[in-house]
């Protein structure tokens, strides 16, 4: 767990609080948008990629408009109550 000097830490509590998340691949919203970042560490999500750093599926709220990688998920649950859905 993350402690308050985290540089992750960006307020995300407005509206990640108790936010309800499944995991699944990662699937562009638009035409126009290829990609999101997590609310924490800002890693890239896109549907693919030859990037080693980049990600193609993680934890998504239920619009699938807030996306978390598995590494800040395991930091952060706790924290922010994140229930997470199978």
């Amino acid at each position: 767990m993350a402690d308050d000097t985290d540089w992750r830490l960006q307020g995300q509590e407005r509206y990640l609080k108790g936010a309800v998340v499944t995991y699944h691949k990662y699937r562009r919203t638009s035409e126009s948008w290829d990609h999101d970042h997590c609310e924490f560490c800002l890693a890239k999500f896109m549907e693919a990629s030859t990037d080693p750093d980049v990600k193609t599926d993680g934890y998504a709220t239920v619009h699938g408009d807030r996306w978390i990688c598995s590494t800040c998920l395991a930091d952060f649950k706790e924290r922010f109550t994140l229930v997470i859905r199978q």
